[in-house]
């Protein structure tokens, strides 16, 4: 790595009592995942002993947004926190480790493989050390292999998360990622299932199979096994998990028998999110996607009829360089035509390194307009599919608070019910945020 650039004397912190490890986690659900390795790995190499224990920061590349958050949130830990070890980690300290390291705030910045292994958090660099020393951050594109990491449980969730996959082959010109996790890689359906296996025997009744391009799966494994192959095997040699749900696919990706488990696997959540960025080929073809708009129509109507009440969530950008209202109108339309429910909008934030920060760049307030646009549509969509379910049963999976997800990862409200368990409860409409499932008694009733 290039040296990084001098800053002044670090921040002078008292004495106190050791906090133990605090992990805060940005972006994905893979994150989400690996955040628990990294606690544990963290504290079996002392951390929380610490006076003032230690702060990790394990954050998002995906939008200069992103960014921005996670290095304010690290300003107010040490605010907050004068005499805590911060450590820096996750895709945007991959991607641009300087800008950590020039951070007072910051004591380490390790890159994604190094934040998994115990060993990166000995021997911590002492206050002040000069910033040669705080970086930690090796070639991602040199890993090969991905190491299916045991964990017994998710600190505050009730569902747990099990990696499939890490990095992607594919190189979408407005995507920075495949810079902060590097080359698609495989974790053995072994260590996959055994991982459910664990969890599952734990408690948890739903299990999210995550990844960064998840539907890549298996190329790099010996017979190169496909995603649905993985899920099936899940599901018949993990007969105690009640619950098994897929984070975000690429439908052109979708094989055979994953199109089967869909249809004839009740365990299998009826829910999908989409990775489909635009609505217009002429956009998704200037981002190197590998569908075009009538693909992903023609998916959503082939499961539908495959399972019927499928539900459908899709990430969207708004704004994408040399869009003009022509094909933004494509995207707009694509809500309706894919009937999809849950949407992700993200407007355009062009990434340092990637083709499309280079291309004709729209205005920010065209942006900012256009995301607004698609959420009022997404908000719309949304509300019409909790008008859908009311005065039916379903299945509910208790979060906290009340709270809960249907099978169609619906938000619900439900009286009854301890975190983790799954409830019956009849609909009785919609507050224009969540389901609102009819009190036990009138139920009985």
């Amino acid at each position: 790595m290039a040296p990084l650039a001098k800053k002044g004397p670090a921040l002078s912190r008292g004495p106190t009592l050791p906090k133990g490890v605090d992990v805060v986690t940005f972006g994905c659900r893979l994150n989400t995942y690996e955040s628990e390795v990294m606690r544990r790995e963290a504290e079996s190499a002392g951390l929380g002993a610490l006076e003032g224990g230690a702060i990790i920061f394990n954050t998002c590349a995906v939008t200069g947004e992103a960014v921005r958050q996670a290095k304010q949130s690290i300003r107010k830990a040490r605010r907050e926190n004068p005499a805590a070890r911060i450590i820096v980690t996750g895709c945007a300290a991959q991607t641009e480790p300087q800008s950590f390291v020039a951070m007072d705030e910051v004591d380490l910045v390790l890159g994604n493989e190094e934040k998994l292994k115990a060993h990166s958090y000995r021997a911590l660099p002492d206050f002040g050390v000069n910033d040669t020393e705080k970086a930690r951050v090796n070639d991602i594109f040199s890993v090969r292999e991905t190491a299916g990491h045991m964990v017994d449980a998710i600190e505050g969730r009730a569902r747990a998360f099990v990696q499939v996959q890490n990095g992607c082959d594919h190189r979408c010109t407005f995507c920075i990622i495949p810079y902060g996790r590097g080359n698609s890689r495989s974790v053995p359906m072994g260590a996959v299932v055994e991982q459910v296996e664990r969890l599952s025997g734990n408690g948890y009744a739903e299990i999210v199979l995550t990844g960064v391009d998840m539907t890549s799966f298996g190329a790099d494994l010996p017979g190169s096994p496909k995603l649905g192959k993985l899920v099936k095997t899940i599901l018949k040699q993990v007969p105690g998990v009640k619950r098994l749900r897929l984070s975000s696919i690429d439908s052109i990706e979708a094989d055979d028998d994953l199109l089967d488990a869909i249809a004839t696997e009740p365990r299998l959540m009826p829910h999908l999110h989409l990775s489909l960025q635009a609505g217009d080929d002429m956009i998704l073809k200037r981002m190197k996607r590998r569908h075009n708009r009538d693909q992903s129509i023609r998916f959503c109507e082939d499961l539908r009829k495959l399972r019927p009440g499928i539900v459908f969530g899709a990430d969207i950008i708004a704004g994408f360089p040399t869009e003009t209202d022509a094909m933004f109108e494509k995207s707009l339309e694509i809500v309706e035509e894919c009937g999809l429910t849950h949407l992700h909008v993200f407007p355009f934030s062009p990434r340092e390194g990637t083709p499309a920060a280079r291309m004709p760049q729209l205005r920010r307030e065209v942006v900012k307009q256009r995301a607004a646009r698609l959420r009022t549509a997404g908000d719309a969509a949304y509300i019409s599919h909790l008008a859908t379910l009311a005065g039916t049963r379903q299945s509910i999976l208790v979060e906290r608070d009340g709270l809960g997800r249907t099978e169609g990862f619906t938000l619900a409200a439900v009286a009854a019910g301890a975190p983790g368990e799954i409830v019956e409860a009849d609909i009785a409409g919609h507050d224009g945020i969540r389901l609102i499932a009819a009190p036990p008694a009138a139920r009985a009733a």
